[in-house]
């Protein structure tokens, strides 16, 4: 019974208990501590919008006193914790590096993002930014080559659905009992395994180049007279999801084939014996205990593709001198 007791699950009571039991003057020292650290990061950030606005002459010249700022209010805030929670406040110091690290990468972007957005800066002027409202945002809803970026975006986010529906296919194929699985399997991940850049020259520059290519030559004997693959909006577009596809598919592909390898088989052998047919299995067994990999895989593709078709048109561009990225073409987008 004394060693039960003396176990860490059973001595999580005696911590929550020594948390409460910490002296009241203990926890307002750590609770004016957070405040005074809090309020020195605010004034200090406060200061610097006021001095690059133009408000105030008093201020710094760049934004690192801010970091530094940043880090004294996080160490004082650790230790705020450790002294107002005891134990507790101990075990959340492992979870503050990682939240210190997104807001510091991810939340104060984004609001720098934005408020660089409520400024006219012009770069080539000595007079530096001056605040400008939502005029920026307005006249962004009047560019067209932004309804163009924008069209082009969602064009290549919706394009995954499709990736995803050709790599689904395929890792059923991979998972079913086929003659040279395993050759398939390593066949089918190649692509993975190239860059983008070389990607866009080994599809971009030779199979689809419009003169000697074996596209533009199979197009031809087709009938297509002039097959420029990046000459038309619509077959440019096509053309390069065609190549982010090529990339992107095997990786989509391997992780649903390591979900359908997963899946007990007494479920399927359990639907085949109450007379499922292929399709009926798939539908009501297979697809519904995948979709947490593939909400999963959508999410993590999600992201890609936009970064990855901007690359390649880079590439295209270098290659072949194609407007892939030029503003309003038919492969410009934003992030």
């Amino acid at each position: 019974m004394l060693m039960q007791n003396s176990s860490p699950v059973a001595g999580e009571p005696h911590h929550k208990l020594a948390s409460r039991r910490l002296p009241v003057s203990r926890k307002n020292a750590g609770r004016a501590l957070l405040v005074l650290a809090s309020l020195a990061f605010l004034l200090v950030l406060l200061i610097q919008i006021l001095h690059a606005t133009g408000t105030i002459n008093a201020g710094f010249a760049d934004w690192r006193p801010i970091l530094y700022a940043y880090l004294f209010w996080a160490i004082a805030f650790g230790i705020g914790q450790v002294v107002i929670r005891g134990e507790r406040g101990r075990r959340a110091l492992f979870l503050l590096p990682a939240v210190l690290f997104t807001v510091a990468v991810v939340i104060f972007p984004t609001l720098f993002g934005i408020y660089i957005a409520s400024l006219d800066w012009n770069l080539s002027s000595f007079e530096g930014p001056h605040f400008n409202g939502l005029n920026n945002l307005i006249g962004l809803f009047h560019d067209n080559y932004y309804w163009n970026a924008l069209g082009n975006m969602v064009f290549y986010a919706l394009a995954v659905l499709g990736e995803y529906a050709i790599a689904f296919g395929l890792a059923l194929l991979l998972n079913a009992e086929i003659r040279g699985r395993k050759f398939f399997r390593v066949v089918f991940l190649l692509p993975l395994m190239l860059s983008p850049v070389a990607v866009s020259w080994m599809i971009g520059k030779s199979l689809m180049e419009y003169r000697f290519g074996p596209a533009a030559t199979l197009a031809r004997g087709l009938g297509w007279e002039n097959p420029a693959f990046f000459a038309f909006p619509w077959i440019a577009r096509l053309s390069i999801e065609a190549m982010d596809a090529w990339v992107s598919i095997p990786f989509i592909m391997i992780m649903l084939l390591a979900g359908l390898q997963a899946m007990p088989k007494e479920v399927t052998e359990a639907a085949k014996v109450d007379g499922a047919g292929a399709w009926q299995s798939f539908r009501h067994v297979t697809f519904p205990l995948m979709l947490p990999v593939s909400v999963t895989v959508l999410i993590m593709d999600q992201a890609a593709p936009p970064t990855r078709c901007r690359v390649l048109s880079i590439a295209c561009i270098a290659i072949d001198r194609m407007s892939g990225t030029a503003p309003g073409s038919p492969c410009s987008i934003f992030s």
